[in-house]
């Protein structure tokens, strides 16, 4: 077991850090979040920067020691099929998942034999996977974490490391997306810069993240599940979310106040966050509880795109000229 789940990262592991947005130095603690997913010990400050008001993690963990929180025990990285007799259930989640992204992307890019597709922050790789089953599309990925021995890798080019680092073609893809990657970045601006320079005139970028002004962060503060830290390095408002787009060349096609995350989630991890108080929470007895209170929910959750209740689209657009 590695050290990092026994005892706290110690102060040489952290660097102090500018505001992503504007670069002031100066800022207020906003709140002290832990890792209440898995419950591996720390205390990891937020601050809003006091010139913009962006909400970033400062100090944060440097790039070289952040990794041991990315283990087998987080939710993207999991590998776990097995789950009794809801492993149905479970499966017909996590497919609904990728469904509901690849009906988002179509709505606004036309994806047939040949459109070249990255996915940024790729995990698994099972939402490339959907869309060359479905669209025969060229799929890419990058991580910094390599899970290729997975076999939604299958026929899928896939780069290790950074995405800015990466040598990736100017001018190349029709669609870039990132699905709940940005609040993990150490360099947002470099990153959006990135995709405007790798899509193609008119390609799209669309991008999701928990929303900071929202529902759920208000009803549990510290122990929403969009805090997550240390993996989290940024909170966005949709205001400065937009900035961050706009500043990086790309023009704002559509905002939708939802994703295809589901908002249950932090509906429920919130709650047991607050109720477990950092000691993590164990997804195996979750699941029964967690399918449970979906259903008592349904009524709510069928209004999920007007409550503003956590997540938050954007769908950008490369200028087809520079006047554009």
């Amino acid at each position: 077991m590695n050290a990092v789940t026994n005892n706290a990262p110690t102060a040489d592991k952290f660097e102090t850090v500018a505001c992503y947005n504007c670069g002031e130095t100066k800022s207020t603690e906003l709140l002290i979040g832990q890792d209440d997913l898995s419950g591996k010990p720390g205390d990891f400050q937020f601050v809003t920067c006091n010139r913009c008001g962006l909400a970033y993690q400062s100090p944060r963990l440097t790039v070289e020691n952040i990794s041991p929180y990315y283990d087998e025990e987080y939710i993207a990285h999991r590998k776990e099929t097995n789950w009794g007799i809801l492993t149905w259930f479970y499966e017909r989640a996590m497919g609904k998942h990728d469904r509901e992204k690849d009906k988002l992307v179509s709505r606004y890019v036309d994806m047939t034999e040949g459109t070249e597709v990255l996915d940024v922050g790729c995990g698994s790789g099972s939402f490339l996977q959907r869309l060359r089953q479905q669209h025969q599309v060229n799929a890419s990925g990058v991580d910094f974490k390599n899970l290729t021995h997975l076999p939604f890798f299958e026929g899928v080019t896939f780069h290790e490391g950074l995405y800015y680092e990466q040598p990736l073609t100017d001018d190349f893809y029709d669609l870039v997306t990132m699905w709940h990657f940005l609040e993990h970045d150490y360099d947002p601006v470099r990153t959006l810069e990135t995709s405007c320079r790798v899509l193609k005139p008119g390609g799209h970028l669309i991008i999701e993240v928990p929303r900071l002004d929202c529902l759920t962060y208000r009803m549990y503060g510290k122990r929403w599940p969009g805090v997550q830290a240390p993996q989290h390095t940024v909170m966005y408002t949709k205001e400065m979310l937009l900035e961050f787009i706009k500043r990086s060349g790309l023009e704002v096609v559509d905002y939708l106040p939802y994703g295809a995350f589901p908002a249950y989630f932090y509906l429920y991890a919130g709650l047991a966050f607050h109720l477990r108080k950092g000691k993590g929470l164990n997804l195996r007895r979750s699941i029964y509880p967690y399918f449970a209170g979906q259903v008592l929910m349904t009524p709510v959750l069928l209004f999920e795109r007007y409550l503003n209740l956590a997540m938050q689209t954007v769908v950008c657009r490369k200028p087809l000229t520079s006047s554009d």
